[in-house]
């Protein structure tokens, strides 16, 4: 199984409201990224939660599981990449890492990874768009323990980078993989 983990446990201290909670189209950010995963084909998707935690649990409900980053104040998305790998160590055999904040993922996107997984079960895939690697990426199972054994200021680029022969890069053909709604003017930018 493939669990999806949405990362949605920030501050939003950039946009200055909570982002998950914004509106896109007829749905929310969250609504919104947690549609496009399940429309990919993903059953499991857990997302971590912090800052605006009830707001954003009611606003999901019963569309997928969540879990709360007891450090998301002090840490920083690895420490959520954590949370929700530790929640998982028993169900998934690898995890898509999302951005909760990443509306704009394709679900053409994501189910192109799943299907490169399937298919030549590589260990770390990342999407890329022009050479810029993008959100969502996966990892397989075997290397969770690397991941949690990192410490501040230790990030996922230092795990990328140690890795990097094994990472299979997925030319989309999209920017959508690039762009997340940071601040107001992403917001603007990008919102339909």
């Amino acid at each position: 199984m493939i669990t999806a983990i949405v990362l949605a446990a920030g501050e939003s201290k950039r946009m200055g409201q909570p982002k998950m909670l914004l509106r896109w189209g007829k749905k929310t950010v969250i609504q919104t990224v947690i549609g496009a995963l399940q429309a990919a084909g993903v059953k499991d998707v857990l997302v971590v939660t912090g800052g605006a935690r009830e707001q954003v649990e009611a606003l999901i409900g019963q569309s997928a599981q969540t879990i709360y980053n007891e450090n998301y104040a002090n840490g920083d998305m690895l420490s959520s990449i954590q949370v929700g790998l530790r929640a998982k160590m028993r169900e998934a055999s690898a995890a898509l890492i999302c951005l909760g904040d990443q509306p704009q993922m394709q679900e053409r996107s994501a189910r192109e990874i799943l299907q490169t997984w399937n298919q030549l079960k590589r260990r770390i895939i990342i999407p890329s768009y022009q050479k810029r690697r993008g959100h969502p990426w996966l990892i397989g199972r075997d290397l969770w323990d690397e991941v949690l054994n990192l410490r501040a200021p230790q990030t996922m680029r230092d795990f990328f980078q140690a890795r990097r022969e094994e990472i299979f890069h997925l030319e989309v053909n999209t920017p959508t993989i690039l762009q997340d709604v940071d601040d107001p003017a992403d917001y603007e930018l990008y919102k339909p």
